[in-house]
C-alpha cells in the first residue's frame, strides 16, 4: 500500500503495566448457550488466533459446526488483563483474538485452521485491509506442540500456494498459547447483539486445502 508505514511492536519494557483484576464476562454465549469461561466440556480443545477485528473473526468460528464456544479477548503481549483502549494504543503488545474451544470428535483442526486461513488474509503484517495496528496482527497461538506443528505446516503449505498467487509471504505469527485475556463483555458475540455492526473482515479468496495438517495434503 502507497504510503503505508508498518507499524512497530512495544516491548516489554515500554508496555503498559495493566492490573491484576480480570475482565468480568458472561457465563455463557450468547449464541451457542454453552460456557464461555473454563471449565469447559470434557474432550475438547481449544486454540487462540486473530485475524484482526475480532467481532467478525469470532462469527466465523462460532457458525462453524462443531465448535463448542467461542469467545474474544487479547493475546501475544506483555500488558496483563488490559483494557480495550489500551490494546488499541499499541502499548500492550497483545494482538485482538478469538479463544475457539472445538469438540474434535465434530470438527477436525484442519477444518478449524482452514476456516482461520480462509477469512482473513495473513499476509499483512500489522493490519488488516484497512484497521492498522498491531493489535490487528494475524496470530495463532497453540495450546499444545502437536497443534503448533500443525499449524506451521498449514502455514507453509498455504504460503506455498498464496506466494505462486502472487500474494505476498504469510507474516502471521505463531507461538504457543500464553495468557488469554477476556474482552470487555460488550465485544462478546458482538455482531449477534449488532448484527449491522462493523466487520472489517476479508479473505484473499484463494482456497485452502481440506487436509493442510495432514503431511500427505494435496496442493492441487
Amino acid at each position: 500500500m502507497f504510503g503505508f508505514k508498518n507499524p512497530e511492536m512495544v516491548d516489554a519494557e515500554h508496555a503498559l503495566p495493566g492490573r491484576s483484576a480480570t475482565m468480568s464476562v458472561a457465563a455463557s454465549h450468547l449464541v451457542l448457550g454453552t460456557p464461555m469461561v473454563p471449565p469447559f466440556p470434557e474432550g475438547s480443545e481449544s486454540i487462540v488466533v486473530g485475524m484482526g477485528c475480532f467481532w467478525g473473526a469470532e462469527r466465523k468460528f462460532w457458525q462453524l459446526p462443531g465448535v463448542v464456544t467461542t469467545a474474544v479477548g487479547y493475546a501475544g503481549g506483555y500488558t496483563p488483563n488490559p483494557t480495550y483502549e489500551e490494546v488499541c494504543s499499541g502499548r500492550t503488545g497483545h494482538t485482538e483474538v478469538v479463544l475457539v474451544v472445538f469438540d474434535p470428535a465434530e470438527v477436525t483442526l484442519d477444518a478449524v485452521l482452514r476456516c482461520f486461513w480462509e477469512n482473513h488474509d495473513p499476509t499483512q503484517g500489522h493490519r488488516q485491509g484497512n484497521d492498522v495496528g498491531t493489535q490487528y496482527r494475524s496470530a495463532i497461538f497453540a495450546t499444545d506442540a502437536a497443534q503448533l506443528a500443525a499449524a506451521e505446516l498449514s502455514r507453509d503449505r498455504f504460503d506455498t500456494i498464496l506466494q505462486a498467487k502472487r500474494f505476498d509471504a504469510i507474516t502471521t505469527e505463531l507461538a504457543p498459547a500464553g495468557p488469554f485475556y477476556y474482552a470487555e463483555d460488550y465485544h462478546q458475540q458482538y455482531l449477534a447483539r449488532n448484527p449491522n455492526g462493523y466487520c472489517g473482515l476479508g479473505g484473499t479468496g484463494v482456497s485452502c486445502p481440506v487436509g493442510i495438517a495432514n503431511a500427505d495434503a494435496n496442493l492441487d
